[in-house]
């Protein structure tokens, strides 16, 4: 999950979209790249069992495997955010293999997981970057606002150049459209635009400005546990499905 835009729902679609995943079957571990941790926070991981976390695992002095928490979610696991994590743009400078970090320590350490979840920070540095070298795939969530369609153009950039010089086999997944607003032009202009020239890459799913939504993380709890029915909850379960059947389409392709 990554967008170099902050507030654009990536955190949001990171935690809903885990649980939804979990409620259909399948066992996910999130780890959470974001230094201002608010995905462990979602979810509930409070700040004494982040003892161990991203940052232990980038740098060396921790597995996947000790860095990894349950979370109240059964079949939903945790790589949490330490407040160290706020330094290791600044350490990874001068690591050998400083883009490799991540995918180094996670490889065989997921085969227990169907998915593994990244929650990357608002930013296009080296924790992204170990994310991007790290995963098979890239999803976006994209606010519905201008601002946020510049944003996406450097993403695609930077994505290309993952590809050309790390990670040829990271492709993007898809784009999702978030706190989509039906009663605002703007939001329908911005599906128009984003759709006209991303095509069948963005989901079906769109995802709605909702309260529920934004209420559910003060509770430490996901929306899809806050409020199952809510619109947001829906979208996020509807969006799991689609990836799901993505997945399929891709495997008997």
């Amino acid at each position: 999950m990554a967008n170099q835009k902050g507030g654009g729902g990536k955190t949001t679609t990171a935690v809903n979209l885990a649980t939804a995943l979990v409620a259909v079957g399948k066992k996910v571990l999130l780890v959470d790249l974001d230094p201002q941790g608010n995905a462990s926070t979602g979810l509930g991981i409070s700040h004494g069992r982040r003892t161990t976390g991203a940052y232990e695992v980038i740098i060396g002095s921790a597995t996947a495997g000790q860095a990894t928490v349950s979370s109240s979610i059964p079949g939903l696991s945790v790589i949490p955010s330490t407040v160290d994590l706020s330094g290791a743009e600044l350490d990874l400078v001068d690591m050998e293999q400083r883009a490799f970090r991540l995918r180094n320590a996670l490889d065989g350490a997921t085969d227990a997981f169907d998915y593994v979840l990244i929650d990357c920070p608002p930013s296009l540095g080296l924790l992204t970057l170990n994310a991007m070298v790290a995963a098979d795939a890239l999803l976006v969530p994209l606010q519905c606002e201008f601002y946020a369609l510049e944003g996406l153009s450097h993403l695609l950039r930077t994505v290309e150049r993952v590809r050309a010089s790390f990670n040829p086999d990271l492709e993007i997944q898809g784009v999702v459209l978030t706190m989509f607003d039906r009663r605002n032009n703007l939001s329908g202009q911005v599906e128009s635009d984003v759709r006209g020239h991303l095509g069948d890459k963005v989901y079906t799913t769109v995802i709605p400005r909702n309260v529920k939504v934004s209420e559910a993380p003060s509770f430490g709890k996901p929306a899809l546990i806050y409020d199952h029915n809510c619109p947001g909850s829906l979208a996020y379960i509807s969006l799991a499905r689609e990836i799901i059947q993505r997945e399929r389409n891709l495997r008997a392709a």
